[in-house]
């Protein structure tokens, strides 16, 4: 009898950790992705076709394999770090070798049923062995340059080839996310003084290496006019939408630049407008709400692990998907230049919202696992 007490007991038991699951967490990120079923279903003049219905069916079966991320222990994950790098990286690879193009660029491996965006899953993986290689660290480790360079190689190494597809925001999206790692972990300030210094004496010799597209979108955010029916066209129309929508907007199906098919892209990069126009100021700021309670949620699963391993990963991993919403939001109000970065499970798309919710299945596992021993090495 007291055996059997003490297996309902067992922290290691499944009852126990589903009863540990971040469910509150889990609220939210349904109510994010059914404002995205909501725009969805406006941006096919109300219709469940073509992209509602796949949005919501592949949100619930991706849901359910982060909430079986969450309950696996948080040491197998420790462990599966460097092989998911690898595993990554070949990807990578296998997209110069067989990958699919679209829209000007190589970034899809079709698997027949699917098309996977590794990079998108290589955000991932690079914030994992990261956190893993820093777990070990200790302050004077920090200090030493030898220390440091085994991982900036980590990092490198993927941006270049996601620079080869050619995918410039998914690339620095890498670099910001493994900067924040670097900086958590407690590396010297005079490092990112120096690499700041050494970006500002580059953009010379980086403005010569870009595409002449990516120097479109530039000269076209510093100056939106130059080409209103060409490269501004995107921003413009955007910036339309967003200040007809008003305070209260127009009322859900009754936006006119989106439904006049003046919105390009209004399904995926440019979805926010969409929501905007339909539902005003008050709309944008409750999304903004949701997304700002998810990223404080993450904060604190992050302060609340006790190893190295969890806090580092989780704050890793909220920082990425912060990215994505202050990259998204403030690309279509024009305070930034375009690039193509989705709205987290808003935005149409099966690998950025696979992507995401495998690192709130993450989050969610070190939650559970949050005093779990990790070995150091």
């Amino acid at each position: 009898m007291f055996k059997h007490r003490s297996l309902l007991h067992d922290e290691h038991g499944m009852r126990f950790k589903l009863m540990q699951v971040n469910w509150f967490l889990i609220i939210l990120l349904i109510i994010l992705a059914s404002i995205g079923f909501l725009s969805l279903y406006s941006a096919a003049n109300g219709s469940l076709s073509p992209w509602a219905n796949q949005q919501m069916i592949r949100f619930f079966v991706l849901l359910g394999g982060a909430i079986i991320i969450a309950l696996i222990d948080i040491r197998l994950w420790y462990r599966l770090a460097f092989p998911c790098y690898i595993i990554g990286f070949l990807m990578l690879l296998g997209v110069e070798i067989m990958g699919h193009i679209g829209m000007g660029a190589q970034r899809w491996i079709n698997l027949g049923i699917v098309q996977i965006q590794p990079s998108e899953l290589m955000k991932i993986a690079v914030i994992m062995v990261l956190a893993k290689y820093f777990h070990v660290a200790t302050a004077q480790d920090m200090r030493r340059i030898s220390f440091l360079l085994p991982p900036a190689f980590l990092v490198l190494l993927p941006v270049g080839l996601v620079l080869i597809q050619p995918d410039l925001g998914t690339a620095l999206m890498i670099i910001m996310g493994a900067i924040v790692m670097f900086f958590i972990a407690g590396a010297s300030m005079w490092l990112f003084i120096a690499g700041g210094v050494s970006v500002i004496a580059s953009v010379p010799v980086a403005w010569m290496l870009l595409h002449e597209y990516q120097k479109g979108r530039i000269l076209t955010f510093l100056n939106p006019e130059r080409d209103p029916f060409g490269a501004g066209y995107h921003i413009t129309q955007s910036k339309i939408a967003i200040g007809s929508g008003g305070i209260d907007g127009k009322g859900f199906l009754n936006g006119s630049q989106s439904h006049l098919n003046f919105l390009p892209e209004k399904q995926t990069d440019f979805i926010f407008t969409l929501w905007v126009e339909e539902w005003g100021l008050w709309g944008g700021l409750f999304l903004m709400a949701i997304n700002a309670l998810i990223i404080l949620y993450g904060i604190w699963i992050s302060f609340r692990c006790s190893h190295g391993f969890g806090r580092l990963l989780v704050f890793g991993l909220i920082t990425n998907y912060s990215l994505y919403v202050f990259i998204n939001i403030s690309m279509v109000m024009g305070l930034i230049p375009i690039v193509g970065v989705p709205l987290p499970l808003v935005s149409y798309g099966g690998t950025a919202m696979m992507a995401a919710l495998i690192g709130f299945g993450l989050m969610m596992s070190c939650s559970i696992h949050k005093d779990s021993k990790l070995p150091r090495m």
